[in-house]
């Protein structure tokens, strides 16, 4: 029997992250002949990630230039994708999540009538300008996906209640997959600095922030909440990698000015650094989506900052706390977490919904079972 043609396309690092542990399970699979085409919507953070796994992409379009909007990027993997598929011919593309790269590479093979396979499938805010333009991109791709990978039973009834109800399949997230296999107890950061901290007799709080719905006054009152907790609590340090933006990164060093010892500025980390700094933290704050399933698989409470969340499993299950963006809300939850062992212990305990950590399996079991009942 002809082994099934599985192209892989992603582009940014937290697909890299969630499509890489599929690959290698793809790749070990006598059954499947696997092609990776990345577009490369990041480049540096995309190539951190391909080193860590392994991972040698077959195509590489190499999309990224300064100053791009959503729709240059949209029209460069639209056509990259296009050739691609025309040269190798798949029996199936997968897609992961809500990028732009996702949409266009799932419309490109509509387009060719190649089947589409959606890991990630299901996650709804429910408001389709947040997170933007996440949300459309994935309500889009899910409406022309012909096999729905969903993490959690949410995830599914999302797409049942938007009447897509042939092939979805609840798998667990590849997120698990990829963190439980670079998690080290002693592990030694890349950077010094990190190495530096005390991890055991310091509070310390891993922020993120970076999305686009946050930009300006939102950030702001992020920062603004950040710096009166290490003020207030002086066995609170805080770690913020800090986004590419220029912008973001202008105000961060002006909203931390005076207290460099208590809130710590570093460049963006590459993944393994990164889940193992969550793993010795104490509480993460972020506007990340990737990091709300991560961090319940570590034990790690959860402040969410954004006013809406496509993953309320994490939020049902205890661990996760939505708290938006107003200041006042940000430094109760905050300072409540540093103070009330109680609450702090509650959530650190909270199960995590997202998976075991065999997701890519799953996956693949399920591909090779669609594409033998399709030809």
């Amino acid at each position: 029997m002809n082994k099934i043609r599985v192209l892989s396309v992603f582009g940014t690092r937290p697909e890299a992250i969630k499509m890489c542990p599929l690959v290698k399970v793809l790749e070990g699979d006598d059954r499947i002949e696997s092609i990776v085409c990345v577009t490369a919507q990041h480049r540096e953070m995309l190539d951190s990630v391909l080193n860590i796994f392994d991972v040698k992409p077959q195509y590489d379009l190499n999309i990224m230039a300064h100053g791009q909007t959503i729709v240059d990027i949209s029209n460069k993997v639209l056509s990259g994708v296009d050739s691609v598929i025309k040269e190798c011919n798949p029996d199936i593309v997968l897609v992961h999540g809500d990028t732009s790269t996702t949409l266009n590479a799932a419309l490109a093979a509509f387009y060719n009538k190649v089947s589409i396979g959606h890991v990630e499938a299901g996650l709804r805010s429910g408001d389709i300008y947040s997170p933007f333009p996440e949300e459309a991109n994935r309500k889009l791709t899910g409406a022309i996906t012909n096999i729905h990978f969903a993490p959690t039973e949410g995830n599914e009834n999302n797409l049942l209640k938007e009447g897509i109800n042939k092939c979805v399949y609840i798998t667990g997230n590849t997120v698990i997959d990829a963190l439980l296999s670079v998690i080290d107890e002693n592990y030694k950061f890349k950077d010094e600095t990190l190495n530096n901290i005390d991890f055991e007799n310091s509070k310390v709080i891993l922020l993120t922030a970076h999305r686009r719905e946050n930009w300006g006054a939102p950030m702001a009152d992020i920062f603004y909440a950040v710096r009166k907790l290490v003020e207030e609590n002086k066995d609170a340090k805080v770690i913020f990698p800090m986004h590419k933006n220029p912008s973001i990164r202008e105000l961060a060093r002006e909203s931390f000015k005076g207290v460099e010892d208590s809130v710590v500025l570093i460049e963006p980390v590459e993944y393994v650094d990164f889940a193992n700094l969550m793993a010795k933290s104490y509480l993460i704050m972020t506007d990340s989506g990737g990091i709300q399933e991560e961090a319940p698989a570590l034990g790690k409470p959860v402040m969410v900052l954004r006013s809406e969340t496509e993953r309320p499993e994490a939020v049902e299950a205890g661990t996760v706390k939505l708290v938006g963006v107003d200041r006042e809300s940000i430094y109760n939850v905050g300072n409540e977490l540093l103070n009330n062992k109680e609450v702090y212990k509650t959530m650190s305990n909270a199960v995590n919904p997202y998976g075991d950590g065999k997701s890519s399996q799953r996956i693949m079991d399920l591909i090779v079972a669609y594409i033998d009942s399709e030809r």
